[in-house]
């Protein structure tokens, strides 16, 4: 054996005798071991007190738990699979979805590991790895289609899991959703108070369950309140951002251009209010622009507009609390939540 190696491993063996364990906790907490693994898996048979107070002991310390251990010990990876889209879904969805996620799950000792879903590829080839090699306990996914795949395998295979978005499959199963046929009927009811009669969404595709929703709210909206609708067909919420300028500028090249426009999600609204800045027409005369708020970003819009809000952050801990009952075995039929439009109307300032 080379010294080389021998130094590597000297040195490797330093770190590991270094490292608090279980026992230096346990030691210093005056306690067993079992209560130490117990009351830092935040386990209800250890008193809250005694909890606390192993827990500050263990930060103090520096103690890190040993994944692999648990893993060997309990079957469990502690680790929760989130799919998410790298290409469309990196601004609010990202920060204020994971954001929530991570304070719902604070003091669980879960972490979060986010997987690539790819919207044009097997969307279920990532899951059915996660499941067959045990990479995680439980998996979250988003852009939910009405019979999902994904949904039938991982109820198939009793694998824990909650969607963001809804299914249409009889088996229920855990949900967080956003109310968008409430969201969209009340942006088409702000604009028409507004003397708006043209109003023209850019929607997300049909398979999706939220596109679905969309579509059937803002005709239903379109209808009652006697306003033309125009959804275009050659472009939808995941186009390329110069391919829906070009349909806004062709839109507004024909004789019946729109009055107004509803963006659902802040990069749809980035890309209409700069199409309609260089066309040269005004927010708030020419035209008027409404969009969903997820995130802060939406202050900073210029000019300013009116927005409905979604609340990503609280979504977020929503799927955390909804995941972790799934894990513990309550009733599905308490773990499907749809949360509703945030009002009243707000000016982006």
């Amino acid at each position: 054996m080379s010294r080389k190696t021998l130094e590597t491993k000297a040195e490797s063996a330093e770190e590991t005798a270094s490292r608090p364990t279980l026992r230096t906790v346990a030691a210093e907490a005056g306690v067993a071991v079992t209560t130490v693994s117990r009351a830092l898996a935040d386990d209800p048979r250890i008193a809250e007190s005694t909890r606390k107070r192993i827990s500050e002991i263990a930060d103090r310390l520096g103690y890190v738990p040993n994944r692999a251990a648990q893993r060997l010990r309990t079957g469990r990876t502690k680790v929760i699979s989130l799919m998410i889209n790298p290409r469309h879904e990196f601004l609010s969805f990202t920060s204020e979805f994971l954001g929530g996620m991570y304070e719902g799950l604070s003091g669980t000792g879960y972490a979060i590991n986010i997987t690539a879903d790819s919207l044009g590829e097997d969307r279920l080839d990532a899951i059915r790895n996660i499941r067959r090699h045990s990479l995680a306990d439980a998996i979250v996914f988003t852009r939910t289609e009405c019979f999902d795949d994904r949904a039938r395998y991982l109820l198939e295979h009793d694998f824990p899991f909650v969607t963001h978005g809804r299914t249409d499959f009889m088996t229920p199963h855990p949900f967080v959703d956003f109310d968008n046929e409430a969201f969209v009927r009340l942006a088409v009811e702000r604009l028409v108070e507004k003397g708006r009669q043209h109003v023209c969404i850019v929607m997300p595709n049909e398979k999706y369950t939220f596109g679905q929703h969309l579509r059937f709210g803002a005709r239903q909206a379109a209808m009652t309140h006697g306003v033309r609708l125009t959804v275009p067909g050659a472009v939808d919420l995941d186009s390329e951002p110069d391919e829906i300028a070009a349909m806004l500028r062709g839109l507004h090249g024909g004789p019946d251009a729109p009055d107004s426009y509803i963006c659902v999600g802040e990069v749809s609204a980035l890309i209409t209010l700069a199409c309609l800045n260089d066309m040269g027409l005004t927010q708030g005369q020419e035209v008027d622009v409404l969009a969903k708020r997820a995130s802060p970003i939406s202050n900073h819009f210029r000019p300013r507009i009116e927005t409905i809000d979604e609340d990503l952050r609280a979504t977020g801990r929503a799927m955390a609390k909804v995941l972790l009952g799934r894990m513990s075995g309550e009733p599905v039929e308490d773990l499907q939540i749809l949360l509703k439009p945030e009002g009243p109307f707000s000016v982006s300032s």
